[in-house]
């Protein structure tokens, strides 16, 4: 999995902090930033973007990411895109079980056989595709504004989330402290701000790790 940011508001903190001082008469955006975000009023943090690009992530992933919605999303189409190849993710459970491993090899290379003799023998790719798995690999762009990214770290930054898209869900929430970290010094799973949300906690709060 590789995560990059493309881009980003110019002086995300500062737009939303103008944004918070405007609605409270507040003479430092700084302080009325934080007050918003403590107070949960969140609203201000949509005058900020993101747009981030994700390599080697699944269709898995990819099912779980556009759930949500408030959101942009630009990916590797399976019409125009050959996929004779297909590179996959390969679950670490599946990975470190040797003859597991050697099935899911021989189901995928016989996936990438069947794709490959369709299309040569003229079938649209866009009927090929339908052999291809979860599994497959594809790139995206996605473009996010602050307040749900906030929203998107709180669920699946969480140990109890999938193990792909958390990992996505961290690295691209490392990139945002990095960039802006008024906006998301205190930002990822419940746990990080106090009591865990969830009706059957893991026990491992993370603690903004």
């Amino acid at each position: 999995m590789r995560v990059e940011l493309i881009t980003s508001t110019l002086d995300g903190a500062r737009v939303a902090g103008m944004a918070a001082a405007i609605c409270t008469g507040s003479q430092s955006p700084e302080r009325a930033l934080a007050a918003a975000l403590q107070s949960g009023h969140e609203s201000v943090a949509e005058h900020v973007v993101f747009t981030f690009r994700a390599e080697g992530v699944s269709r898995a992933l990819l099912a779980q990411l556009t759930r949500h919605r408030i959101a942009s999303y630009s990916v590797e189409s399976q019409r125009y895109c050959d996929m004779g190849e297909m590179p996959v993710v390969v679950p670490e459970s599946i990975a470190g079980n040797a003859e597991m491993l050697r099935a899911w090899e021989d189901v995928t290379a016989r996936i990438r056989a069947f794709y490959r003799q369709a299309v040569e023998r003229g079938i649209p790719k866009e009927d090929a595709r339908y052999i291809t798995p979860q599994a497959a690999q594809t790139s995206l762009i996605v473009t996010m504004n602050a307040r749900e990214l906030r929203h998107f770290f709180s669920l699946r930054c969480c140990n109890k989330a999938q193990w792909e898209i958390r990992e996505l869900a961290d690295r691209m929430l490392a990139i945002c402290r990095e960039t802006a970290p008024a906006l998301f010094e205190d930002a990822g799973p419940g746990c990080v701000r106090g009591a865990c949300p969830e009706k059957r906690p893991c026990g491992h709060p993370r603690r903004g790790d």
